[in-house]
């Protein structure tokens, strides 16, 4: 086993480059593994990047563990003390504080390509992590390309994607009222509109829009021009946030769920996107994957000096780990989805009660608030 791998250049490929791939690679390397990250050729970060990551506290803390937390501007992660989820009835409302929770916040919305630019930095530094732009050998293949995952495709996985019919339009917004940390959440059938307290383009004033919607409702929000946009915006929210004004240009993509039907395998696992997808009414797709990263981390970390590190009884553990967890998000985003897109009188009535009633419950809420949060 040794002169195996001492003639292993590397002992963990890292398929993909995103905010999983990267975490991973520099996890590992923080053990000491030699990891090659294969790649394409590095990009710069893009002006036109909207999105927001909603950062939980588990997934903080694995980022304060690489060394990146720290080095992201302070204007890049804003905290969010409080959040407001309205359902499609007067009244129907329920409230989540920091406060409640015993914590400092609720979560941080963090600027994606400010994240991503300092994972990259992160790696670029790390002696443990090279970057390869060929697969190479290792005795760990973990496979974090996303979605469209060719590496998963190849090894007969299935990963059948069920389409929420929906869409997912993001921009930056700025509002006329400070955000004091407050994000806003609004179930409306068919749609779910969210606004997250940020703090670029304007310090105190910004929020992160992810507003979904049906395809053809997309289209028509991004064929609009700014005026038309905005108006629309501001009816669907009813200025609760302060009057919002576009500062960004508009995005959209398409919503789907999926699990993977296995996550590991002899010599290769599936983190991330590649494994799982949730609707991001929760915000739990990064957090998801950083918790996959953490577990497979702590996995290895733990393992018995005789294992290898592709050994599959040893992978199985952390599919085992990140079964229940992933299966539960899914199927409560899958179920908020559908109760508040159905139209139907008598389970609007049901869903809008049960929300304030929930509103009331100070058990049940704080044990819901503690799973989002990451504990």
């Amino acid at each position: 086993m040794a002169t195996m791998q001492s003639k292993q250049a590397h002992e963990v490929l890292v398929r993909g480059e995103g905010a999983v791939g990267r975490s991973l690679a520099l996890a590992l390397a923080a053990q000491g593994l030699r990891v090659a990250l294969l790649g394409a050729d590095e990009a710069p970060a893009r002006a036109d990047d909207v999105r927001t990551y909603a950062l939980n506290a588990e997934a903080v803390a694995l980022l304060k563990q690489i060394k990146v937390w720290d080095s992201l501007p302070t204007d890049a992660r804003t905290p969010v003390f409080d959040m407001c989820i309205r359902g499609d009835q007067a009244g129907s409302q329920l409230d989540f504080s920091a406060w409640q929770q015993g914590r400092s916040e609720l979560a941080f919305i963090v600027d994606a390509a400010a994240l991503d630019q300092q994972l990259a930095d992160a790696v670029r530094f790390s002696p443990h992590v090279q970057r390869v732009r060929q697969p190479v050998p290792a005795e760990l293949e973990a496979i974090c390309e996303g979605r469209q995952s060719a590496a998963r495709a190849a090894r007969g996985v299935q990963f059948d994607l069920k389409p929420y019919a929906q869409h997912g339009v993001a921009a930056r917004l700025v509002s006329n009222r400070p955000h004091q940390g407050i994000a806003h959440q609004w179930f409306r059938s068919p749609e779910v509109l969210a606004l997250l307290p940020f703090d670029r383009p304007e310090p105190e004033h910004s929020f992160g829009l992810v507003w979904s919607v049906a395809p053809e409702r997309a289209a028509e929000l991004l064929a609009m021009d700014e005026a038309g946009f905005e108006a629309a915006l501001n009816e669907a929210s009813g200025e609760a946030a302060g009057s919002l004004r576009l500062a960004s240009p508009r995005a959209a993509w398409p919503l789907n769920l999926a699990q993977a039907s296995e996550v590991s395998g002899e010599g290769w696992v599936l983190l991330g996107d590649a494994a799982h997808l949730v609707h991001p009414l929760a915000g739990q797709g990064l957090n998801l994957g950083l918790a996959d990263v953490a577990c497979l981390a702590r996995v290895l970390a733990q393992r018995e000096s005789w294992r290898m590190l592709g050994d599959a009884r040893l992978l199985r553990r952390y599919a085992r780990e990140r079964l229940l967890p992933t299966l539960a998000m899914g199927y409560m985003t899958n179920g908020l989805q559908r109760l508040f897109a159905s139209e139907a009188p008598a389970l609007r009535q049901l869903r809008n009660e049960g929300l304030s009633l929930l509103n009331r419950l100070s058990p049940l809420k704080k044990l819901l608030a503690g799973q989002a949060l990451g504990r």
